[in-house]
């Protein structure tokens, strides 16, 4: 159990890297809420709030949620008590943008982000793991090109964002492949060192 007082972390990685598992963990390990846009954009759809119709809209389109719908609801998220003492941000930010609108948010409270932990993957361990999942999970649509293009696409979006995390110092990179226990081990390793200092 971490004793620092607030611990406001971020998880990223490639699809597949293993992020909802090591995630629970942390979140655990750590006493913080784990914030995933994805189970935000869920809940206020199945609450019907007025930010998940507007999010239903645009999803039953097929369209992306804009940035500012996004930052918007993660804001509203971030206002609730349960974050006092710190978080886990999931899926968010994914641009450069979304790193700006963040960090306004949190300056508000003259908050910051402590650590950001990067889950690095082989690509091709990576899309034989999605391969293999797809053919257990009988998910036909995963075939490997458009798996490979999910990475491409993170790639793309995710590169400056690590190169950003690194540049302020708050970059904990760990090697994400192997047992999951191993894993966990790793990432906790690496933040106690950096959290406690």
């Amino acid at each position: 159990m971490s004793e620092t007082p607030q611990t406001r972390l971020l998880i990223i990685g490639p699809p597949g890297a293993g992020k909802g598992t090591q995630a629970a963990r942390i979140v655990e390990r750590y006493s913080v809420p784990w914030i995933s846009t994805g189970d935000i954009f869920r809940a206020n759809i199945k609450a019907a709030t007025p930010l998940g119709q507007r999010v239903s809209q645009i999803i039953e389109a097929g369209k992306l949620v804009p940035d500012e719908l996004t930052n918007e609801i993660v804001a509203d998220r971030l206002k609730r008590d349960d974050v006092e003492h710190g978080f886990l941000l999931d899926g968010y930010p994914r641009t450069v943008e979304q790193v700006h609108a963040l960090d306004s948010v949190l300056q508000v409270d003259a908050r910051a982000l402590d650590e950001v932990v990067l889950l690095e993957v082989d690509t091709d361990e990576v899309v034989a793991r999605l391969l293999g999942r797809a053919e257990v999970e009988g998910r036909v649509d995963d075939t490997e090109e458009v798996i490979r293009h999910r990475q491409e696409v993170y790639a793309e979006q995710t590169e400056p964002l690590i190169d950003l995390y690194s540049t302020r110092g708050l970059l904990v990179s760990v090697d994400g492949l192997g047992e999951v226990d191993a894993v966990t081990e790793r990432i906790f390793a690496a933040l106690d060192a950096k959290l406690q200092k």
